[in-house]
């Protein structure tokens, strides 16, 4: 019995303005294959992947669809939900009185009712 996996996946910096694919493959869940698209080609991660990777490089129109996975599959699905997934939330910083502390130059932040969860807060200094 084994398993044979394949992930797909999108990352994003500053929106779209720089986009990496990557096509990932796993056999018994450790990664042997993957086809980045800042290499531009398949890369074997483990000896098992390395015929396959010599094999699907020398296949032209096989590099030129995973090449254009940049635009036709991450920009493209990126557009269909950045109004539901993406946009930013405008947010409100106020000051807020609480008890006295004993550090005169603490400063707390808290944040919550973000979804998806993971969001990045940034403090700069004036």
């Amino acid at each position: 019995r084994f398993l044979e996996l394949r992930k797909s996946e999108c990352h994003f910096f500053n929106g779209t303005e720089r986009v990496r694919y990557l096509d990932r493959y796993f056999h018994n869940q450790e990664e042997f294959l993957r086809f980045d698209s800042d290499v531009g080609e398949y890369r074997a991660v483990t000896e098992l992947g390395r015929p396959v990777a010599e094999s699907w490089n020398s296949q032209k129109d096989l590099l030129e669809q995973k090449r254009g996975r940049v635009d036709n599959y991450c920009r493209h699905n990126y557009g269909v939900g950045e109004s539901f997934t993406v946009q930013r939330r405008e947010v409100t910083v106020y000051p807020a009185k609480t008890q006295p502390l004993q550090h005169h130059n603490l400063l707390v932040c808290s944040v919550s009712g973000f979804y998806p969860g993971s969001i990045e807060v940034r403090w700069f200094r004036n």
